[in-house]
């Protein structure tokens, strides 16, 4: 039984449909779009079932566990892929940004794999998978908030691995880069040949989603190529440096669906509106 929050589009959807090809699987489903999860459960059948809710409400995960509870009465697979991002230097975005992309992309993580993990624990062996970004790794000009929020998880979900593996919880990491998505377009990268190549689709990232759960791998790169960043910034942090602050930061520059809502956001569960600019990461 698999839990896969931002599920409505993007990398949740695209999970949610591998997972339920996995033999004997049932999905949960949650996400705020109560229409498009309905859909795609009953497209997947076999014991689908969904949540609507935001995952930053005081009372998600709660929810989430009595559903659970109720319902299945275990969790093998916990997919923490809800997330967004709000691009502005920190000179314009300031704390606020700060505080509302890590109340998303951290905070509404921690809070629901609290509240689940003793079920875990009972169902071992289990897994969480939390589904990070290459921005934790590197960081760019106007990215300064999603980034933390992603070095966060990567660290919280090294020391819950190291705490978890006694009691038979596995817990892997996903790092995307650029993944064309609804709330990610990368329709600037996309466009252009220098930079398609980047580009990768939500298909591979529900793969890598899939080794990092079911086959309990420690992280993984989604295209697997993005892993040199990670070296380069230890290897050569200055260079790195310089080469993000330049012409590789501005030819990654793009328009994501969360900047072009004024409301708050769960990755690929936002829809689009009004035009905005801002550099992509993943999801």
């Amino acid at each position: 039984m698999a839990v896969v929050t931002g599920a409505s589009a993007g990398i949740g959807e695209a999970t949610a449909r591998r997972l339920a090809s996995e033999p004997g699987m049932r999905v949960v489903l949650v996400a705020r779009r109560e229409e498009r999860l309905r859909a795609l459960a009953r497209e997947l059948g076999q014991g689908t079932s969904w949540l609507a809710l935001d995952v930053t409400d005081p009372d998600a995960p709660d929810r989430v566990r009595r559903h659970i509870e109720e319902r299945h009465g275990r969790l093998d697979l916990l997919v923490n892929n809800a997330g967004s991002a709000w691009r502005a230097p920190f000179a314009d975005g300031g704390w606020e940004n700060v505080r509302r992309t890590m109340a998303l992309n951290f905070d509404a993580v921690v809070r629901l794999t609290e509240a689940l993990l003793d079920v875990l624990r009972r169902s071992a062996p289990s897994a969480v998978v939390n589904v990070a970004s290459t921005a934790g790794r590197v960081s760019r000009p106007a990215s300064g908030a999603y980034s933390a929020s992603k070095a966060a998880l990567i660290a919280w979900s090294d020391t819950l691995q190291a705490e978890e593996k006694a009691h038979g919880v596995h817990v892997g990491l996903v790092l995307p880069g650029f993944i064309r998505t609804e709330g990610f377009p990368a329709a600037e990268l996309t466009a252009r040949r220098r930079t398609r190549w980047a580009v990768s689709t939500p298909e591979r990232a529900a793969e890598a989603i899939v080794r990092a759960g079911l086959g309990r791998e420690a992280e993984v790169y989604v295209p697997r190529f993005y892993r040199l960043a990670a070296v380069a910034r230890t290897l050569a942090p200055g260079l790195v440096r310089r080469a993000m602050a330049g012409g590789t930061g501005q030819a990654m520059t793009t328009a994501t669906g969360a900047d072009r809502s004024p409301g708050p956001a769960t990755g690929a569960d936002q829809p689009p509106g009004p035009a905005g600019r801002s550099t992509v990461e993943s999801r």
